[in-house]
């Protein structure tokens, strides 16, 4: 039957950054603690004009035009997330009898500068929000939690060994701890037994919950100017002999511990265990980049750390590393400290990024 819905929906889903956990949690049942951040991307979906999908971009070279072929958008490369989002929310419709009007999408982005990204997730920001507008527009009613699994379907067709950290942080919103579920299992069951019984089963090793954000500490954020492929670092530590080492399992059990003491941090409002364990999150990182000379730390992230160090907080790169960003938790009363952390990051060639927690998740 013809679907009903609003005439254009917009709906925004904010950035995320990475406060602790990174690599160890692309694995199953592994915990990361992450942050959404004031950044957006904002995803406006309306009647199209022509058959198919018209999808443009603020980022992109101009408007293309996707045409179905069994269930599949066909066109010109280019936004392979935002494609992957309207393909799998088209097969659930499909799969409850309902049929797909002509779609015209439009995406505006604060994640990139200049056609740069910061490495706030916009990959993930962007599935989230088409998934959310397009549903929308299409009179589909979703819960949170068939959000989050639709988007990650559809980020994990694009890379499964992507954690989907991103995508929960950008769905939900505010500090949360997260366990990512077997994403070759999920894609698996979604292919024998279709998107709508991949919402509704069990998803082995998922846990996403919201966390308190820290007392008395102010998040800063610096972007070192170098765009990073995760993906890449991720896939080049992963054809390494040291995944699956005794060194790998090492790393993998004191990053759970620390993450676990992190997330005890914030729930108690320990503040100075907070700040102990996000210094241990940079120890473990500094030993994996020893270990196997991945490029995690740049010498951009390492002033980066240096410097919020000696201004009395804690450091470390957000993500892969490599590039991208690092963050600092400093004492939020020490206006001078901040102010001088800034500076010294400046004339280190690290770009002060003025964002703050978006305690939101995905939204109109």
């Amino acid at each position: 039957m013809p679907v009903t819905g609003p005439r254009t929906v917009t709906r925004r889903a904010p950035g995320k950054l990475f406060v602790a956990g990174e690599y160890a949690v692309v694995e199953p049942g592994n915990q990361a603690i992450l942050v959404a951040v004031d950044r957006y991307i904002t995803v406006t979906v309306s009647d199209g004009a022509l058959p198919g999908v018209v999808v443009s971009s603020d980022v992109g070279a101009g408007p293309v035009h996707h045409s179905w072929r069994d269930g599949r958008l066909t066109g010109a490369a280019g936004s392979p997330h935002v494609v992957a989002a309207v393909e799998t929310v088209v097969r659930l419709l499909a799969e409850r009898g309902r049929s797909v009007p002509p779609l015209a999408v439009s995406i505006s982005s604060t994640l990139h500068e200049d056609g740069r990204k910061f490495g706030l997730g916009s990959s993930g920001a962007v599935t989230v929000a088409t998934v959310t507008a397009v549903a929308a527009h299409c009179g589909l009613e979703l819960t949170v939690e068939e959000r989050f699994r639709l988007a990650l379907l559809a980020a994990a067709r694009i890379d499964p060994k992507g954690s989907g950290g991103d995508i929960a942080t950008s769905t939900w919103g505010g500090w949360i701890a997260y366990r990512a579920p077997d994403r070759d299992a999920v894609l698996d069951l979604a292919r024998r037994k279709g998107v709508d019984e991949a919402l509704r089963a069990q998803w082995p090793g998922l846990s996403v919950r919201r966390l308190p954000p820290p007392r008395n500490l102010r998040l800063e954020v610096g972007w070192t100017g170098n765009p990073v492929s995760t993906t890449s670092l991720v896939t080049d530590l992963q054809r390494r002999t040291w995944w699956g080492s005794s060194a790998h399992r090492t790393f993998v059990g004191a990053t759970g511990e620390l993450v676990h003491a992190a997330v005890t941090a914030l729930e108690d409002g320990d503040t100075e265990g907070l700040l102990r364990q996000v210094r241990r999150a940079r120890e473990e990182l500094v030993r994996l980049d020893d270990e196997v000379r991945l490029g995690i730390f740049t010498p951009e992230l390492t002033a980066l750390c240096a410097i919020a160090e000696h201004a009395g907080g804690a450091a470390k790169p957000s993500g892969a590393g490599g590039g991208d960003c690092g963050i600092a938790l400093l004492d939020a009363e020490a206006l001078y400290d901040r102010s001088q952390l800034r500076r010294r990051w400046a004339a280190a060639g690290v770009l002060p990024l003025p964002v703050s927690p978006a305690m939101e998740g995905v939204e109109e």
